[in-house]
């Protein structure tokens, strides 16, 4: 494991062609890839355009082996990149999920991850299709550990918790979120909590986080984009406009022994007293 990585973002908009979606992940993968990232995400849901605004979306779900997935392999192993896949619209027997893959530089799978946080309000009717995971995934790759968790679980402390314990360097968030025509953000900037929350995660859990969104207007909804990452106490040292395009960061991966060390947030930690998250409110 090197200390120091090179993550690429693909932020980008989508149409009502999935293969021209699929066609554009990659290319903007491959542009990331020739400026050097070694490791490459991409946002949620990125083959369709965000079918959950609607509860009667005629999109299909679609297996996993299928065709996206194996698209991804390839694009992993032709790149000689880790590829994390964004997010699928799975279909296993009678259930969906929304499903996260991480693709080695060989092309093989080295983790899959089903959202846990499936959100149900305007515009967000995720649970008429999703059905939550049941549990959390980190991918070993020879660039280090890779959490991922998608977009709602972005709000969440524990799953960022529960992600470094298991081992995570870096946490991937692909994302779909913006601003819908006709809700007044009463309680605030969504935008400025929705990234000041992940740079929280960053810090309490000394660890890498890379949030990347997906662009452009489908309806009622503008995705703001801002795709950004954090190192590992808070610094954002790339932030994204609301356009199309490849970005890299480099992040060092041993600032978290200097955080931690520092800090101590991990060896102060007092297990005994945290029984209560886990029960009903």
């Amino acid at each position: 494991m090197s200390d120091s990585v090179r993550l690429g973002l693909v932020q980008m908009s989508m149409s009502d062609d999935g293969k021209a979606n699929l066609a554009k992940a990659l290319r903007l993968a491959g542009e990331a890839v020739a400026r050097g990232a070694q490791v490459v995400c991409l946002p949620e849901l990125f083959t369709s355009r965000y079918f959950p605004t609607s509860q009667r979306s005629r999109q299909a779900p679609e297996p996993i082996p299928g065709p996206a997935s194996r698209a991804l392999s390839k694009a992993a192993k032709d790149l000689g990149a880790v590829l994390v896949g964004g997010s699928i619209y799975e279909k296993d027997g009678r259930r969906n999920y929304n499903t996260c893959l991480v693709f080695d530089e060989k092309g093989r799978t080295a983790s899959k991850y089903r959202k846990v946080h499936v959100p149900q309000d305007e515009h967000y009717y995720e649970q008429d299709y999703f059905t939550p995971g049941s549990g959390y995934a980190v991918a070993k790759t020879r660039l280090g550990r890779l959490g991922t968790l998608i977009c709602f679980d972005q709000w969440y402390p524990e799953a960022a918790r529960v992600n470094r314990l298991m081992g995570a360097d870096i946490l991937f968030y692909p994302t779909a979120i913006g601003w819908v025509k006709g809700i007044d953000p009463v309680e605030g900037d969504w935008k400025q909590a929705w990234e000041s929350v992940q740079v929280g995660h960053a810090i309490a859990n000394s660890v890498v986080v890379c949030a990347v969104n997906r662009v452009g207007t489908e309806g009622a909804t503008t995705f703001w984009g801002g795709s950004f990452v954090s190192d590992q106490f808070g610094k954002v040292i790339l932030r994204a406009g609301d356009e199309e395009g490849a970005f890299t960061a480099d992040c060092d991966l041993g600032l978290a022994r200097t955080v931690e060390e520092g800090w101590g947030f991990f060896r102060n930690r007092q297990r005994s007293t945290y029984g209560p998250i886990a029960k009903r409110p």
